[in-house]
């Protein structure tokens, strides 16, 4: 199957460039919020990425008004119905997105393919709710999306052959390098990064190191762009608690995924990191002091 129009549901930091990168590949897309002044904030994301795009030369005035002329805003689920994929970038809150699937699959016409950009709930819980399991499939994106290659491609149990090789087809038409994973805690890449950065969190509790050798280890011993206890405050504790205790509550047993005390600590004195000017480190918008 070809994709000519996407709908993409959530205007925020991911959902904006979603929308991008998919109108600067050609596509009809159509995005939908839930409120007007939401999509202001979005697009206003999206023009000032395209003028930076426009001022480094890598993109024409009338390159970036055809882009943005492919774009579309609506605050109705019904804008979404003739759309050949929609990918769903809303909050990430389990049963917010399952009931987004529902109501979609109500609406949608039966060709269209459903996708979730979540990092980290089960495609299969949300494909289920859906009503259409086989044409439902994970497209876990990374921020910002206009900048990095990668898209994780997700099969849930009930994924069909077709919608997989559509999605994958999807991603390779924005230029994203495309890889595939089943539909297990993390995917791919948070999988093997959380457990990294719940160490990190250990290791400083136990007094093993301080968090600017930690940081310089990884940095310079392995050739990380930013060590873990920055890319935690980064990211946001109170984001990585909340993606923790979900995979904590549906395997126990798991110990890498149990989260450490001062991580309860910190988010529980709202410590959040770059978000809120402090957490492991001090911090002036997105530079760390």
């Amino acid at each position: 199957m070809t994709v000519r129009k996407v709908g993409v549901a959530g205007c925020g930091l991911m959902g904006s460039g979603i929308a991008q990168v998919a109108a600067a590949s050609g596509l009809t897309v159509v995005v939908r919020e839930v409120e007007s002044r939401f999509l202001e904030s979005g697009f206003g994301r999206i023009d000032a990425s395209l003028a930076k795009f426009v001022e480094k030369g890598r993109l024409s005035a009338g390159e970036k008004d055809a882009i943005r002329g492919r774009l579309s805003a609506t605050t109705e689920m019904a804008a979404l119905a003739d759309c050949d994929l929609v990918v769903e970038a809303i909050v990430e809150d389990l049963e917010t997105k399952k009931a987004f699937f529902r109501e979609l699959g109500s609406l949608a016409s039966a060709r269209t393919i459903f996708a979730s950009n979540t990092s980290s709930f089960p495609i299969g819980e949300m494909a289920n709710s859906s009503g259409r399991p086989d044409r439902f499939v994970g497209l876990h994106f990374f921020n910002p999306v206009p900048l990095m290659k990668l898209v994780e491609v997700v099969r849930a149990e009930k994924t069909s052959e077709e919608t997989l090789a559509t999605a994958r087809a999807f991603a390779e038409s924005l230029g994203k390098a495309p890889v595939l994973a089943r539909d297990t805690p993390g995917f791919l890449v948070n999988r093997l990064l959380v457990p990294y950065l719940l160490e990190a969190i250990r290791m400083l509790e136990r007094g093993d190191a301080t968090r600017e050798d930690l940081d310089l280890a990884m940095k310079f011993g392995c050739g990380h762009p930013m060590g873990p206890i920055e890319l935690l405050d980064y990211v946001g504790l109170d984001t990585t608690l909340s993606i923790v205790e979900g995979w904590h509550r549906r395997f126990p047993e798991e110990k890498l995924f149990e989260p450490p005390a001062l991580l309860r600590e910190m988010v529980g004195k709202k410590l959040l990191g770059r978000k809120t000017g402090r957490g492991f480190y001090e911090w002036e918008g997105d530079r760390k002091k």
